[in-house]
């Protein structure tokens, strides 16, 4: 099974995931030359090599009507923006909304630009020559930006207009991404918990805590950590690339490495800053899960299934309940959750807030797991997401319910009929 391990021990940004995958390719060049060729308007892409504390990687620039990274026409902090003005504000590393992954410098004067919706948007990723499959992904990752935005301005997506060169910039690494994940087509991305630094950023609305809010808003759901790295290191691009790629977060899994990549930011630290980024073949997993469970023998059927509710939105992987006899011949119930260790405090605490336990147990137990990765497929009735479970000799895949019952209620078939008809169809039978 390929497998791609993003670290992000010194966080993301767009740039520093195109130059990092772009490492893993045979022929980088040709692709930054496919890069400069799409035709995205007053944009191209420069590779050349960098070195952090010894390490020699690659640093990708974006240049933007023929200035690298520069001014973002009203915000460190996003491209998005509900003013037409200009700020001033510090960045180093900037995407139009990235902060600071690089040396820091003032903007007070900067030209006007034209700002763009999220229609004006999906126009020009339209026109690209692309895949449907990575028009679709572009356009994904940048609507997580767009909803980011939407909810850190408090104002709905048709309101939010993004300042061109910002614009520009977001979409430029937005495409090198999807368009790199096509080309490398890892079964599954593993990523590591996201290092956000820590402190304040400057932008065009004052001074913010780190993470910036569009960024802390996309990596809800998101392990992350701070430390004694100073600045923004996850910029809301790179947020949402990882949010949209990742399978799953955590540690490295067990695989056979075949290429590494390293791609560089420009600030210098005292760690390398740099995305690291491994292509290497996986052969299934070992992992470790927490049980925690109670037995209760004077709740009702209803309030255990209030209970089991509540637990599923704590986060638990599984709920479940076991007939049992307790003391005096009782006949009483075992609850039993499955969930992750960030979870389990949580959980400890809703448990016993919605049952009439008085104890709680907890297990750690190892588990063997195969490797799973979602996938899309392109189908007659529209992208279905599908499941591919693989390790130990073993694939399967499973398409998503939700996707599945959409299909089925627009067009009036059972579950069982709509999947008779994907198998039916070349590209969602390909394998």
């Amino acid at each position: 099974m390929k497998t791609l391990y993003l670290d992000c021990g010194m966080g993301a940004a767009g740039d520093m995931l195109t130059a990092a995958l772009l490492e893993l390719l045979p022929d980088p060049d040709a692709f930054v030359a496919r890069l400069n060729a799409l035709g995205l308007p007053g944009v191209s892409f420069r590779r050349e090599p960098a070195v952090k504390c010894g390490i020699t990687g690659t640093k990708i620039s974006v240049i933007i009507h023929g200035l690298q990274e520069s001014c973002t026409d009203g915000g460190g902090d996003s491209p998005a923006d509900i003013s037409a003005s200009c700020h001033t504000h510090d960045h180093g590393h900037t995407h139009g909304h990235d902060h600071t992954h690089g040396h820091d410098h003032t903007h007070s004067h900067c030209p006007a630009h034209h700002h763009s919706s999220m229609q004006e948007i999906t126009q020009l990723v339209a026109a690209l020559p692309v895949s449907a499959h990575v028009r679709t992904d572009i356009l994904s990752v940048y609507r997580l930006i767009a909803d980011a935005e939407s909810h850190v301005h408090g104002v709905p997506v048709t309101q939010i207009h993004f300042h061109e060169v910002g614009m520009l910039d977001a979409v430029a690494d937005v495409t090198a991404v999807c368009l790199l994940m096509e080309a490398l087509s890892p079964d599954e991305v593993v990523v590591s918990p996201v290092h956000v630094g820590c402190g304040q950023v400057r932008c065009a609305h004052g001074i913010l805590p780190v993470p910036a809010p569009a960024t802390a808003h996309l990596l809800q759901g998101v392990p992350i950590y701070g430390g004694a790295v100073p600045g923004e290191l996850c910029t809301p691009t790179g947020a949402a690339l990882l949010k949209y790629f990742a399978a799953r977060f955590g540690e490295m899994p067990v695989l056979t490495p075949q290429k590494i990549g390293y791609g560089m930011g420009t600030k210098d630290f005292e760690a390398a800053n740099c995305i690291r980024a491994v292509l290497g073949d996986a052969v299934g997993q070992r992992d470790a899960i927490i049980e925690l469970s109670c037995n209760v023998d004077d709740m009702t059927a209803e309030e255990i299934g209030f209970a089991s509710e509540r637990l599923f939105e704590g986060g638990a992987r599984e709920v479940y309940t076991i007939p049992i006899v307790m003391k005096k011949s009782r006949p009483g119930s075992l609850i039993r959750v499955i969930c992750d260790a960030p979870e389990k405090e949580t959980l400890v605490g809703l448990l016993f807030q919605h049952t009439s336990t008085i104890g709680v147990r907890e297990a750690v137990m190892n588990r063997f797991v195969l490797s799973r990765s979602l996938e899309t497929v392109q189908t007659p009735y529209g992208i279905i997401r599908r499941k591919r479970s693989t390790g130990y000799g073993v694939t399967r895949t499973k398409y998503e319910y939700d996707d599945l019952s959409r299909v089925a209620a627009e067009q009036g078939l059972s579950l069982a009929e709509v999947r008779k008809l994907l198998e039916g169809c070349p590209s969602a039978a390909g394998e």
